[in-house]
């Protein structure tokens, strides 16, 4: 099963990067998942406006969100996992 991240564009290259890796360890971490390092795909959603939409209606209890202290607790990326994330996410771009 794929593991989706998907975070802001409105951000480097490199600061994604990091968002996306937050992310991700959030998920393992608070959901326990048991992922063994699958296939993982980064998407991207323009602004933090339309990643809060969008995490809000992900399709699974399987997700997390980071928000970064250092940008005032603003959400720059979440992570999803689960056999309907693929469907509901398959139209954003990837990063």
């Amino acid at each position: 099963m794929k593991l989706y991240v998907v975070v802001r564009s409105d951000m480097s290259k490199a600061q994604q990067a990091v968002q996306a890796g937050h992310a991700l360890a959030e998920l393992l971490i608070t959901k326990n998942i048991s992922w063994k390092n699958g296939t993982l795909v980064y998407l991207a959603l323009p602004n933090e406006k339309k990643l809060k939409a969008m995490y809000e209606k992900v399709p699974t209890r399987n997700k997390a969100k980071f928000e970064e202290p250092f940008w005032d607790n603003s959400m720059t990326a979440f992570a999803a996992y689960g056999r309907d994330v693929s469907d509901f996410l398959r139209k954003l771009p990837l990063l």
